[in-house]
């Protein structure tokens, strides 16, 4: 199996790409710490993997509180030992709207989350990796809208620009660590955050449905597959790449 014996963890996983990426590599034979701020969901995930025969647990945690965040690191470390692999995958949209519109309460929340978050968990999570002796591996969810421009989303799309930058700064930080970084950039994927986007929005419906050359949405799994690519071994030359996983929208 591809992840034996790692212990992983996966921010933002209580639905979407990050349950799909938690039960991936749970089937993998990783140990996988889920955590959200939604404990429903992320309980959810810990019975579907373990329904599998795999072995997960959930912490509710929220990435924008340092308090919380070094929870999650203790929490992996009592429960798995150490940390080999982090998925920082949480995230929101906010609203659609031009720029003029957007309000500074999205502005902050976004930033918040989809940035500050990235940020304090990689900054917790790479001293833990730094103590294993062939490192680890640090999986960031940026987005298309990291790479091209978003009408309507711009404050969205600055955050996963954002993250991007962090993954290639970090990943050069840590090449010598032994530490790869790198981002997975989805564009449309039938997750409930599209759901509920579109559902605001249903005038964007027909756009969704054009914006691919293979004229279809993603799926969670598909994007699940990239981020375990990634996280394995399989990828262990691969360092600092914005891989898109976008059904060839970026190549247009």
């Amino acid at each position: 199996m591809l992840l034996e014996n790692k212990a992983v963890l996966i921010t933002g996983g209580s639905g979407g790409i990050g349950r799909a990426a938690a039960i991936a590599m749970a089937k993998e034979g990783a140990s996988v710490l889920v955590t959200d701020v939604n404990a429903e969901g992320g309980a959810e995930t810990v019975r579907l993997i373990e329904e599998a025969g795999g072995t997960a647990s959930y912490i509710t945690g929220d990435v924008r509180n340092t308090d919380e965040v070094k929870t999650m690191m203790d929490a992996i470390v009592d429960r798995y030992g150490k940390l080999d692999i982090a998925v920082n995958n949480a995230g929101v949209a906010g609203e659609l709207n031009p720029i003029h519109h957007q309000t500074e309460d999205w502005y902050e929340q976004i930033m918040d989350i989809n940035v500050k978050g990235v940020w304090l968990c990689m900054k917790h999570e790479i001293p833990l990796m730094r103590q294993n002796e062939n490192g680890g591996a640090i999986v960031n969810l940026a987005s298309v809208a990291g790479l091209i421009g978003f009408p309507g989303g711009s404050l969205y799309s600055a955050s996963k620009h954002a993250v991007v930058g962090l993954t290639k700064s970090a990943a050069l930080e840590l090449a010598s660590k032994g530490i790869r970084v790198n981002a997975v950039c989805p564009s449309y994927v039938n997750t409930s955050m599209l759901t509920n986007m579109l559902e605001d929005q249903p005038r964007l419906t027909d756009n969704v449905n054009v914006a691919s050359p293979m004229r279809r949405l993603g799926t969670a799994e598909e994007v699940a597959n990239a981020i375990l690519w990634l996280a394995s071994d399989n990828a262990s030359f691969v360092n600092g790449v914005t891989l898109a996983a976008d059904g060839g929208l970026t190549a247009m």
